[in-house]
């Protein structure tokens, strides 16, 4: 192989390496919850190994990209985005939360705290995007309102999140319900 290097995997993931005797010639990797297991053919050992691991470990986190997202970087993310679509709405805090067991999201309207689910790191940005949309919309409307509604439409990609979730919970099997207890399935995004 030529070329640059990958670099190392930043904010790096626990790492399985799993060796299999009916691997012969290929390697293989995959999410188990947040680390990541590599299989790799028995006969592949020392620095061929370690490279293999390393590149399919970049690979896939590349494809997680919120994995490595700070509190920092989701704040300069909520700042952008309140201003392209809610005329400058911005919190006066946003983090990520490991406590949001069922809700995307959640706003403390009296405070302008936002929380955000960890589970939201694996999701496309666009979808990352919607949530925090929709969060940023209860600091003008703090109920699911026709105002409020019309605010976090103005996310050109809106719908397509809501499905997106509504088929995310599904497979993480998820009840998610919004501030009124409406199912996901009936309410769209139900993050509160």
């Amino acid at each position: 192989m030529t070329g640059t290097p990958e670099p190392s995997v930043p904010l790096s993931p626990r790492i399985d390496v799993q060796v299999s005797k009916r691997r012969k010639k290929t390697a293989g990797a995959h999410w188990e919850g947040e680390r990541i297991v590599v299989v790799v053919p028995a006969h592949l050992r020392g620095e061929a190994r370690d490279r293999m691991v390393e590149e399919l470990a970049a690979r896939l986190v590349r494809h997680r990209p919120h994995l490595r997202t700070s509190d920092d970087e989701l704040e300069r993310r909520a700042r952008a985005l309140g201003h392209r679509f809610l005329d400058g709405v911005t919190p006066t805090s946003i983090r990520w939360s490991t406590s949001q067991s069922k809700r995307w999201g959640s706003c403390t309207t009296t405070t302008g705290a936002i929380r955000i689910s960890e589970r939201l790191r694996a999701a496309p940005d666009w979808v990352l995007d919607a949530v925090v949309i929709h969060e940023l919309a209860h600091l003008v409307e703090p109920n699911h309102s026709d105002r409020f509604r019309d605010l976090e439409q103005r996310y050109p990609r809106h719908s397509e999140a809501d499905a997106f979730l509504a088929g995310y919970s599904l497979g993480l099997g998820l009840a998610v319900t919004d501030d009124t207890g409406a199912d996901l399935a009936e309410e769209g995004i139900a993050v509160g």
